[in-house]
């Protein structure tokens, strides 16, 4: 990959991608909300720092018209930014909109910006989402991305069915533990989740590794950790009994807060 845009790359995974893929020989645009974090990565990797926010169809716009004319092109959009919000059908209206805009909608509108440019185009284009093993499965203790993570999967399915055809490989990397702020954050906020998450956790840059391996075929399914596939078998094949475990899990996150 030549010309790459990783968007949430100011930390965590998106940093460890834009490092990897600079280290490779790509020419990387490292977006970020946090415009010092972004201009940070970029200025270590040779990169181009451009600020926006991910859930805004005008900054993706401007993101995507700009890495195109810096790079004459982009072979590699990894659209990875995400945000996750402790919470349960109680949680606000405007959290589960924030979180459904971040984690669902800025796919789209990579989408309805790069496809134009990229279809029937000659060579393959790739678009890398970052979903999370929460979209495969589930994450006690935060309804908002456990929902907006199954959209998540389930829109890049649905591109990778519509456009393989025409030159389109959309791959989707399901992560479980990875050591980021945002697993902390989960820590922090007393999640049993994140703390069984934590104990299997993998760096960033581990998980960027896997990914540049991965983009040598054009699986769909990225697992940094393999148990995760046994994990989503189980949940198609017996539904019930993968249930029965996760409410297990769920009375004894709640024992344990209460003891």
């Amino acid at each position: 990959m030549k010309r790459v845009v990783v968007t949430g790359a100011g930390g965590g995974i998106g940093a460890a991608l834009a490092r990897r893929f600079a280290a490779d020989g790509a020419r990387v645009v490292v977006n970020d909300l946090n415009a010092e974090a972004a201009r940070e990565v970029a200025d270590e990797i040779g990169g181009l720092a451009v600020a926006g926010d991910a859930a805004s169809e005008t900054d993706v716009q401007r993101l995507i018209d700009t890495a195109w004319n810096e790079l004459g092109g982009i072979d590699l959009f990894c659209s990875n930014a995400g945000v996750l919000s402790s919470g349960d059908e109680t949680t606000p209206d405007d959290q589960w909109q924030r979180d459904f805009g971040v984690n669902v909608m800025s796919h789209v509108y990579v989408s309805r910006a790069l496809l134009p440019r990229w279809l029937d185009g000659g060579e393959p284009k790739r678009l890398l989402i970052t979903v999370s093993a929460a979209g495969l499965l589930t994450l006690l203790g935060s309804a908002t991305y456990s929902v907006t993570k199954h959209a998540a999967l389930a829109y890049a399915e649905w591109l990778r069915a519509t456009y393989a055809h025409r030159g389109l490989i959309v791959q989707a990397l399901c992560p479980q533990g990875v050591r980021t702020d945002m697993l902390t954050r989960g820590n922090d906020q007393g999640s049993g989740s994140a703390a069984l998450l934590a104990e299997g956790a993998l760096p960033p840059s581990q998980v960027a590794d896997l990914v540049a391996e991965s983009l040598n075929g054009e699986g769909f399914l990225i697992l940094p950790h393999p148990e995760v596939e046994g994990y989503y078998r189980l949940r198609a094949s017996d539904p019930d009994r993968w249930l029965g475990g996760m409410n297990k899990l769920q009375r004894g996150f709640e024992q344990r807060a209460g003891s």
